[in-house]
């Protein structure tokens, strides 16, 4: 069985769903960024306070390189598809689904940009981020589910409904 590995802004709403989604169809959960967290045996955050944002994503590239799961949703950090090696290796055995979420959503969700573990170069705006990953997300997607203006409940039924016409 071939994993669902959702990608999307922070504040998207990919750990929550995929909680939801992993409980609807009976399969395993991981959260990528707990992983790292486990793996450095520190925060998201401090991670980048203390190492900077391009050793972050190497290490955030090297943990996902070495999942090697089946039947398992998996969601992603935000920053997961700035490597191309990372994204392939998970669309290798997944089914990649992006969760979309308008900007005014996400800002409105995010509120401890700078204390949540986000991996922005200083000097950039949420928005700047947004507009940049966007493109990304598009990229490897395999499936893309509109979450604007829904609720948690309303998206994980459109990514069940989606998932069975594949």
């Amino acid at each position: 069985m071939r994993n669902i590995v959702l990608v999307g802004m922070a504040g998207s709403g990919k750990s929550t769903l995929g909680v939801l989604l992993s409980k609807s169809l009976g399969m395993p959960f991981v959260d990528t960024d707990l992983i790292i967290q486990e793996r450095e045996n520190n925060l998201l955050q401090d991670i980048i306070n203390q190492y900077g944002i391009e050793e972050f994503l190497k290490r955030e590239e090297k943990a996902l390189l070495s999942l090697n799961r089946q039947g398992t949703v998996i969601a992603t950090g935000g920053s997961a598809v700035y490597s191309l090696r990372a994204m392939l290796h998970l669309k290798n055995n997944g089914l990649v689904v992006y969760l979309k979420v308008g900007f005014d959503e996400i800002d409105k969700r995010i509120k401890n940009i700078t204390t949540r573990g986000i991996a922005v170069e200083k000097g950039k705006t949420l928005r700047d981020l947004y507009e940049e990953r966007i493109p990304l997300y598009e990229k490897y997607a395999d499936i893309t589910i509109d979450c604007r203006d829904k609720d948690i409940e309303e998206s994980l039924k459109q990514v069940i409904m989606k998932l069975k016409k594949l």
